[in-house]
């Protein structure tokens, strides 16, 4: 189902800037985020190159999970988002245009930490439009035997993750993570940096990784023994003198911020990774041995399924049992239509910008007399007529003793995908689009029979005050 609430999208207050190397091109970077409009999401622009071309932060634009998580499209290339895309989804940014004048987004001290710091500083501007939050029907799961990943999404109210991590290693062995809320992120996940043990680093350097890789920016381990002659040939790599390894199995004693580090760290590249899912949603995620390849195809099962389900979780609840807001009485105090023409039977819910109703069908409609008989079909403009009614409690002023009138402007985009027949419930849905001005009132209706849409269109309408007598 689909969660709204009274929650809105957010953008940044002001731009921002951060510089930095890459891990691993070891390119010097700028990136300026910048505010950007209600339903962009998250926006990656190459300004080095020409033309300027963008790639958005999505999972479809995936082409590389190699150590690092890497997007492309339009000839836009960005690399290792991940550390960034989570700080964006721990303080709740929706969209932003990020510019970056290089491949890949710089790696800082190997944390989300300061990309947090600048995110709080910059502020947040709430927008006017709302943010859906999607929300799973049933388990949905992800595993690789060779690699031993198992990961599932739970239904659940909140964004909750735990992850595991085992390397078999003496020196990290089998760690937990665990976050209950998002509030949480800014303080126990985004300071935890990246990792790599000593056996791995010759590896990445052989292969043209970790140029701009330094020990203070990854936590190293060190689980097996190394030569002298191996620290040695590291300590020049990396331009430094007194490169040690602790006794607790760490290089250059670099003092650990959580003593579960490193699994709160696979627990940040999860939640970076599969903010590219691209839709906002709630769920309890549990990942065992997670790593990029296997978040992202994890992240792509998610999206497949909001696609797959999206109508159909657009949906409004009804509930028969439950009390409506208004029932035909109080409706026929706004509205001025009266038996055989009121189509509108109660309304469950009504804001400033939304009104959901109900319209049951039932073979004793007046208009089933003559129109196919035998075969009875509810008239499709007496379908976009009870749109019309809804939404004329929508637009006409409450509380007060002046009458109104609604009378149709224009119809557009008017399509009729099932047909309507006794026994069915209406679910009517007006969404007001633009504020009502002059009293011209412009909105998008939508008739649900359970789970299908059946109608939809955009209607115009002009509320005229009644003359008094």
């Amino acid at each position: 189902m689909i969660s709204n609430g009274q929650t809105f999208q957010h953008t940044i207050n002001e731009e921002i800037s951060i510089s930095g190397a890459g891990i691993h091109t070891g390119q010097s970077v700028t990136m300026r985020i910048k505010p950007a409009a209600p339903n962009t999401g998250i926006i990656f622009q190459r300004v080095d190159l020409a033309g300027q071309p963008t790639v958005k932060a999505d999972v479809d634009f995936v082409v590389e999970t190699n150590r690092s998580t890497t997007l492309e499209n339009n000839g836009a290339r960005v690399s290792t988002v991940e550390h960034l895309m989570a700080s964006l989804v721990g303080m709740q940014v929706d969209n932003a245009l990020i510019e970056i004048d290089g491949e890949e987004v710089p790696i800082l001290d190997g944390s989300a930490q300061q990309f947090v710091e600048a995110l709080e500083k910059a502020g947040l501007q709430q927008q006017s439009a709302p943010k859906i939050y999607y929300t799973i029907d049933h388990n949905i799961t992800f595993s690789d035997e060779e690699k031993k990943v198992e990961m599932v999404a739970l239904p659940y109210h909140e964004y909750r993750i735990n992850t595991l991590i085992d390397f078999n290693s003496p020196v990290l062995g089998t760690q937990h993570a665990a976050l209950k809320n998002l509030s949480n992120f800014n303080v126990d996940i985004a300071p935890c940096r990246t990792f790599c043990f000593f056996h791995e680093l010759e590896w990445l350097i052989a292969n043209n990784l970790i140029k701009g890789g330094d020990i203070n920016n990854a936590i190293v381990v060190v689980d097996k023994e190394v030569s002298e002659a191996q620290v040695e040939r590291i300590s020049k790599v990396f331009d430094k003198r007194d490169v040690k390894i602790s006794s607790e199995g760490i290089l250059n004693n670099l003092e650990l911020r959580f003593p579960n580090e490193p699994a709160r760290h696979k627990l940040l590249d999860v939640i970076g990774d599969l903010a590219l899912v691209g839709f906002p949603f709630k769920a309890h995620i549990i990942a065992n041995r997670p790593g990029h390849a296997s978040n992202v195809k994890f992240a792509k099962k998610i999206k497949e399924h909001i696609k797959k389900n999206k109508n159909k979780q657009a949906v409004p609840k009804y509930d028969p049992c439950k009390p409506p807001l208004l029932d035909v009485q109080e409706i026929e105090k706004t509205l001025p239509h009266r038996y055989p023409f009121l189509l509108v039977d109660k309304v469950l819910e009504l804001t400033d910008k939304v009104v959901i109703a109900i319209k049951n069908v039932t073979y004793n409609e007046p208009f089933f007399q003559g129109h196919f008989p035998g075969n009875s079909v509810m008239p499709g403009v007496l379908q976009v007529e009870a749109l019309a009614q809804a939404g004329g409690l929508l637009a006409i002023p409450r509380n007060t003793d002046d009458r109104y009138d609604t009378y149709f402007l224009k119809i557009d985009n008017c399509k009729f995908k099932q047909k309507v027949v006794p026994g069915d419930t209406l679910i009517l849905k007006m969404e007001l689009l633009n504020p009502i001005r002059r009293g011209i009132v412009e909105m998008k209706g939508t008739i649900f029979v359970g789970d299908k849409i059946v109608t939809e269109a955009t209607l115009v309408a002009q509320i005229v005050k009644r003359p008094k007598a």
